[in-house]
């Protein structure tokens, strides 16, 4: 699967690319640390949320959705291989720190963080901001095919040519998503990631919720 080059497209199915210095180091850093599959997924992301925010009249500054889309996966990366956190944590507090090195509004970067926590919590992140719930949403079309009726055939034969999906992109996203989480699959419990390391790992076990409320060290 080949990405176009961030720097060759200035817009894509009529979303124009943001170009500023924070949206340039966020694009610079997923392109020099996220694996290709998931770098394309993030430029998708960004494009399918801002036809979806146009279209349903909703308003985010555009950067900290550009940052929270080249971001939402970065705690997936090697750079956070030792990590006991869940990956949209470190993902969402690797964001923030970049849009605080780069002085964007407090609330900005506060949005950014809850749209990058949540963005895999389904039916929460449409409650809190509209960058969270275009973020989620523009995640799950890509993933999932979600609301892709929402978009016209010429919005996402032009957003492919752009970024394309291939056709093993099902087998490699799950498998990037498998390396990430590979080092704390504790973290997958109550998630779907459980779902990416059941696929994956034939040793990996889910915690029971009930099994833990029947095995607390509560004398009955």
């Amino acid at each position: 699967m080949q990405t176009a080059s961030w720097h060759q497209l200035s817009e894509v199915a009529g979303v124009r690319i943001p170009r500023t210095p924070v949206a340039t180091a966020a694009v610079e850093s997923a392109r020099a640390t996220l694996p290709a599959v998931l770098l394309g997924h993030a430029n998708r992301v960004f494009v399918l949320a801002m036809l979806r925010a146009r279209r349903g009249g909703l308003s985010c500054d555009t950067d900290a959705l550009y940052v929270s889309a080249m971001y939402a996966n970065m705690g997936l990366s090697p750079a956070y291989s030792h990590s006991a956190a869940r990956y949209e944590l470190d993902s969402a507090d690797a964001a923030r720190h970049l849009l605080h090195h780069y002085g964007m509004n407090p609330q900005l970067q506060h949005d950014a963080w809850l749209a990058i926590a949540l963005h895999t919590s389904p039916g929460i992140p449409a409650r809190v901001t509209p960058l969270a719930e275009l973020l989620a949403a523009a995640v799950r079309t890509d993933l999932t095919g979600a609301h892709l009726h929402l978009y016209t055939e010429r919005e996402r034969a032009t957003l492919l040519a752009a970024f394309p999906r291939g056709s093993s992109y099902g087998r490699e996203v799950i498998g990037a998503l498998g390396r990430g989480l590979a080092c704390r699959p504790h973290t997958a419990a109550g998630t779907q990631n459980a779902d990416v390391l059941e696929r994956l790992d034939p040793d990996y076990r889910r915690v029971n919720f009930c099994g833990q409320i029947l095995g607390s060290p509560w004398p009955d």
